[in-house]
């Protein structure tokens, strides 16, 4: 037992040295912010519709994991996927512990209203614990439902070209964009923000369709990327592990 669990750490270990650092930080950044960001709903016209600004990121996070799953597989970009959550977890108690540090924001100096605003910039930068649990659930769920699909979807193509491509991040992405924000939506917005049910799967859908059309804008880039990265032979070291722990 103790062999297996070395053998994955050190795959473990070996995709995080393999995988582009540039994209890697991509990757977690936009998960740190998508979650601070749903703390701020958007103000829309109609009242059986509610959207949050972790939409203005979250399809970075999607593109990421494509790419990921494209190159080195699902299993791989779950693993990512569960690093860039337990890095989000580690800032958001930073946050929190800055929250409790006596001091006083910059953007409080509002005579008269300081010390609401400034309890309320501690707040959400402190965060609460629903909104943390919700989002943390909801991006783990749709990693694992993403990554998942998008591989599955991927094997039944023989070609390698950009409508494969296309086909498998496009469909992966709208499932597991729903699945985020539904997930989200019923555990945080519905029990603690009085959303009903017919907010909640508005939300998720229309966050849906925004952050697939942000994927399909940029899904070129994907492409060429995974392609690049597929020429430079990146990630050999990994993928060499990963045939000699086969035989």
């Amino acid at each position: 037992m103790f062999h297996r669990i070395g053998k994955e750490v050190r795959e473990f270990g070996l995709l995080l040295r393999s995988t582009p650092s540039f994209l890697t930080s991509l990757f977690i950044v936009s998960v740190i912010a998508m979650n601070l960001l749903a703390n701020k709903s958007v103000n829309l016209p109609f009242d059986w519709l509610a959207l949050d600004c972790g939409i203005i990121v979250s399809w970075v996070a999607f593109l990421s994991m494509d790419i990921i799953t494209k190159h080195f597989g699902p299993k791989a970009a779950t693993e990512i996927s569960l690093t860039a959550s337990a890095v989000n977890l580690l800032v958001a108690f930073f946050f929190y512990l800055a929250s409790l540090i006596p001091g006083v924001w910059g953007e409080s100096y509002v005579e008269g209203s300081e010390a609401i605003i400034n309890g309320a910039l501690d707040r959400t930068f402190g965060g609460t614990w629903y909104v943390l649990l919700g989002s943390t659930t909801a991006f783990i769920v749709s990693a694992i439902v993403n990554n998942t699909l998008n591989y599955a979807i991927g094997k039944q193509f023989k070609s390698d070209g950009f409508l494969a491509y296309a086909c498998r991040t496009y469909i992966s992405t709208a499932v597991g964009q729903f699945a985020d924000n539904i997930v989200f939506a019923l555990i945080v917005s519905h029990f603690f923000f009085g959303w009903t049910l017919l907010q909640c799967v508005t939300c998720a859908a229309t966050g849906m369709v925004v952050e697939l059309l942000c994927e399909v804008l940029f899904s070129r880039l994907g492409y060429v990327t995974c392609k690049r990265w597929q020429k430079n032979g990146v990630g050999k070291e990994y993928f060499d592990y990963i045939r000699d722990k086969k035989k």
